[in-house]
């Protein structure tokens, strides 16, 4: 359990919440395990099946606080709130702001500095954890080249010469992934990104991880009542999430590939998980997937230190950090969206 920007998580597995007073009480097997009063919440976030009392829901609506039930695994399934029009009045700003071109690309302009500044620190990350069993001149070259992209970024004009900068400084940043691969080369290889379908084992887990990491900024954005379908640098489309596609651009390297190449360099999946279709698509067996899905689940346990907020958090919990402070933003709390840059 955290609290984090006036916002309760409840991560506990088997936790009921109830009403006291004018207190929110946290129970496990009917014992008291925190207890929090109303009036300092905006919202509470439980990742679990186990429930809140009807006396507790009936509360939040009326004091307006969200009260957001996820899955254990991350995924959405609903939310308690009462008047509305916080809500939209939040969401009336995001479609403004998204039909605008120049505000839509002052915000995109973050998330893609957050993407490129977290690409350089994980290949720079490399250089000095294994620097003597890589092309160190080839990785500090792409650095530069990251450095360099980073300025062209902030001077962009639009979305259309931010989304070339991005396109190339993600090229430059591929061109290395192989080379932090350390283990079992002959089955777990990247030569560039492919996705639809992924042509090779590397490419089938990070397509997978991406979607888990999609999901979980969808859920971040919806806790905090904005839509996930509407984004700034993904325009609309049907069907696509997005706003949660922006907001992952920043966690994709820091987050998501570096758990992949984790997996492999420490043998936690293996080249007999993977089975190639007669179209040459490649995709897991069961068994890889579910133990992909349970190391994904460890590692959004694992704690970190914010850098904006400077507060200890589990990693599963920093989209819906960049969430609340995408909408903060929105609101006109924030100067500006400050991107995840991972140190």
């Amino acid at each position: 359990m955290r609290k984090l920007l006036n916002t309760l998580y409840v991560t506990s597995p088997n936790t009921y919440l109830s009403l006291d007073g004018e207190n929110i009480v946290i129970l496990k097997d009917e014992a008291e395990l925190l207890r929090v009063p109303l009036h300092n919440l905006e919202g509470i976030v439980a990742f679990g099946y186990t429930g809140a009392s009807p006396a507790l829901m009936g509360a939040c609506a009326k004091r307006n606080i969200a009260l957001s039930f996820m899955k254990p695994s991350g995924k959405f399934l609903g939310r308690v709130v009462g008047e509305v029009k916080g809500n939209v009045t939040l969401r009336k700003t995001q479609y403004r702001l998204s039909e605008d071109a120049a505000e839509s690309h002052k915000i995109a302009q973050s998330f893609i500095l957050g993407k490129i500044y977290n690409a350089r620190w994980v290949v720079e990350r490399a250089t000095r954890d294994h620097g003597a069993r890589l092309d160190v001149d080839k990785l500090k070259g792409v650095c530069q080249t990251l450095v360099k992209a980073l300025k062209l970024v902030e001077n962009s004009q639009n979305l259309e010469q931010l989304r070339g900068f991005e396109g190339e400084a993600a090229a430059q940043y591929f061109r290395v992934l192989d080379d932090l691969i350390l283990q079992q080369k002959d089955d777990f290889y990247f030569n560039s990104r492919n996705k639809r379908p992924p042509l090779d084992n590397v490419n089938a887990m990070l397509s997978f991880v991406y979607t888990l990491l999609a999901h979980d900024a969808a859920a971040a954005l919806e806790t905090v009542g904005l839509d996930p379908y509407v984004g700034f640098l993904h325009r609309d489309r049907p069907g696509r999430i997005s706003l949660a596609l922006d907001l992952m651009e920043e966690l994709r390297a820091v987050y998501a590939d570096r758990f992949v190449i984790s997996l492999i360099n420490k043998r936690e999946v293996n080249g007999s998980g993977f089975t190639r279709m007669e179209n040459g698509a490649v995709i897991m067996d069961d068994d890889t997937r579910k133990a992909v899905l349970k190391a994904w689940q460890s590692r959004k346990q694992e704690e970190i230190r914010h850098p904006f907020l400077q507060e200890k958090m589990e990693w599963g919990l920093v989209p819906y950090a960049q969430a609340m402070l995408l909408a903060r933003f929105i609101r006109g709390d924030l100067d500006g969206y400050p991107a995840f840059m991972w140190k």
